[in-house]
């Protein structure tokens, strides 16, 4: 999976429509080989990120869990820590 799509279930606050469309980016932009598409597979690629955003709209809110909600800024500081761990240093540094 592309390292840049994050977990977006279980969180307080719930994910936005932001964090899900940019997901969808993502994942389309790594299934398609593109970043860009061209113009003329602009409504294709359009049309696949619509797609994708609802479905995982759909997933996030049909999800449930026993589990507490999940903090964005504690998931960013384990992040922070495996990476100073791993590399030496923080990306975010």
């Amino acid at each position: 999976m592309c390292r840049n799509i994050r977990r977006l279930s279980n969180y307080a606050p719930p994910a936005t429509t932001t964090e899900i469309h940019d997901a969808a980016v993502q994942y389309v932009r790594k299934i398609s080989g593109s970043t860009h598409p061209s113009a003329a597979n602009r409504e294709a690629f359009d049309r696949a990120v619509a797609a994708v955003s609802a479905a995982t709209a759909e997933l996030v809110d049909s999800v449930v869990t026993s589990a507490p909600p999940r903090s964005r800024e504690e998931d960013a500081a384990r992040a922070r820590a495996r990476s100073r761990e791993r590399f030496g240093t923080s990306a975010a540094e």
